[in-house]
């Protein structure tokens, strides 16, 4: 759809019937530790539809969905004498890419690629050419295209050099992106058939600034200011209670996404679900969290939401957002409570007013979705409330109730081995049983095995964008 047909979509709420790096600081003490900690900061900008692009990769198991709600950057400088980026922090791909200043979305009069800024390879002595297969497409038919190059990269006051990455002369997205997922999940594996690179938190370990390929992430709550992702170490008083470290899912016989085993699902303390093995993958490219359809519709059921299939998404009562009620997922052992407040997402007309129903109650958007026949996502709606360590050198992911505006911090080392500081192996953990794909034998999780449910994923994800869009107003989040 075009942009004033979405617009006017967004206006039509009102007739919707009533539903019933930096470096550490100093006081983390005197040793010191291989691990680079960014903090984030929440800003305001006002076109987010030129960066909110990306769709589930066609022709692959996962890539990203956008973000709608917020958008988590870093801070980055790329080349010799430096070009400052900001890069779209994202756990469900695996690429860095950026946008070329000559690309044919950067020279629009509009200029869209100014926000996070743009590569020029010539400008810098330090630029080496790798490849022309550089080539990430999306199910609507957007992506980019172009080199994989290397550069010298300096990111949270870490320096790497010859970082391989992508440069897209041909582009829709107009951000660059900072993929940390698994290596196996690289454009150059899956469409090129090539090696596997050393991505950002690889190459991180190569280079000698952090031991082990994990890192950890602590987005805060939805009103906050700040947050942080932390390569190579685990900050204790980022949580409460107990961190619990739980096997990844491979799909395929392959480990390529950060999917885990979700065993029973509450609401105000009645059971959604139980007796479940359901793999789900944490993103943080998502904003929303998407479920199984029959789950979604009770949940709906019971908070008086109103769904649009036309969008995707479900709305309700901006006033839940005080409900005292929680949504507990289990994972067999640990269980990570989500205030309805993190559930429930402002939405603004273009008159710059929230919507209402048709009896004039104000209208918020829903951070729960269905899945359809697509994946099943834990995104920005429930990682908000969740401390997550992703330990991709042992395919292990590591949970635990986040603390909401921590003022304290007590930084570990994740070292070599297996172990992740005060963390504490689930026995008898639950293997999924519904939501991969076992082997087919050769291991291959291959580009034939196309998700299905990826379009309907990222309508209900367009659908918000563009009601941000119509309010010419959006919050991010900016890692420095």
């Amino acid at each position: 759809m075009r942009t004033r047909e979405l617009c006017a979509m967004v206006a039509g709420l009102a007739y919707f019937p009533v539903a019933h790096a930096r470096n550490l600081p100093s006081n983390v003490g005197q040793v010191q530790r291989k691990v680079v900690n960014l903090s984030t900061q929440r800003k305001t900008v006002l076109n987010p539809i030129q960066r909110d692009r990306l769709r589930r990769r066609s022709g692959s198991i996962e890539a990203a969905l956008d973000n709608e709600e917020t958008l988590y950057f870093v801070n980055a400088t790329v080349g010799t004498p430096s070009q400052s980026l900001r890069l779209h922090l994202d756990t469900g791909s695996s690429d860095l890419w950026v946008n070329t200043a000559g690309s044919n979305l950067c020279t629009q009069r509009s200029d869209p690629c100014a926000f996070a800024g743009s590569y020029v390879a010539n400008d810098s002595s330090t630029y080496e050419f790798v490849g022309d297969w550089f080539n990430i497409s999306y199910v609507d038919g957007s992506g980019a295209s172009g080199d994989y190059v290397s550069d010298t990269i300096t990111i949270g006051g870490s320096t790497l050099d010859r970082l391989q990455f992508g440069i897209g002369y041909t582009s829709s997205s107009s951000q660059g992106i900072l993929g940390i997922g698994y290596p196996s999940n690289e454009v150059q594996v899956g469409r090129a058939g090539k090696d596997a690179y050393d991505n950002l938190p690889a190459a991180l370990v190569t280079a000698g600034q952090t031991t082990r390929n994990a890192y950890s992430l602590w987005l805060n709550d939805l009103d906050a200011s700040r947050g942080s992702i932390l390569f190579g170490g685990v900050d204790a008083g980022q949580y409460s209670g107990s961190l619990y470290t739980l096997p990844i899912q491979a799909n395929r016989g392959v480990y390529s996404e950060f999917l885990i085993t979700m065993t029973a699902l509450t609401l105000a303390g009645e059971t959604i679900a139980d007796n479940q093995a359901l793999a789900v993958l944490l993103d943080s490219g998502s904003s929303l969290s998407y479920l199984p359809d029959d789950m979604v519709q009770d949940i709906y059921d019971r908070v008086n939401a109103q769904y649009d299939s036309s969008a995707g998404a479900a709305y309700v009562p901006c006033s839940l957002e005080s409900n005292s009620s929680t949504l507990d997922f289990t994972f067999t052992s640990p269980k990570i409570s989500v205030q309805m407040k993190e559930l429930v997402l402002d939405l603004v007309t273009s008159s710059g007013r929230r919507p209402t129903f048709s009896n004039g109650v104000e209208a918020c958007l829903f951070g729960i979705a269905p899945a359809g026949s697509g994946t099943n996502v834990l995104g920005d709606t429930f990682l908000r409330s969740a401390y997550v360590v992703y330990d991709i050198d042992n395919n292990q992911i590591s949970l635990a109730q986040t603390k909401f505006n921590a003022t304290q911090s007590d930084v570990s080392e994740i070292p070599t081995g297996t172990t992740i500081p005060g963390a504490t192996v689930v026995s008898n953990s639950v293997e999924a049983t519904s939501g991969v794909v076992r082997t087919d034998g050769n291991g291959n999780a291959g580009l034939g095995d196309t998700d299905s449910g990826a379009t309907l994923i990222a309508a209900s994800a367009s659908t918000y964008i563009l009601a941000l869009l119509c309010a010419g107003v959006t919050t991010y989040i900016t890692l420095y």
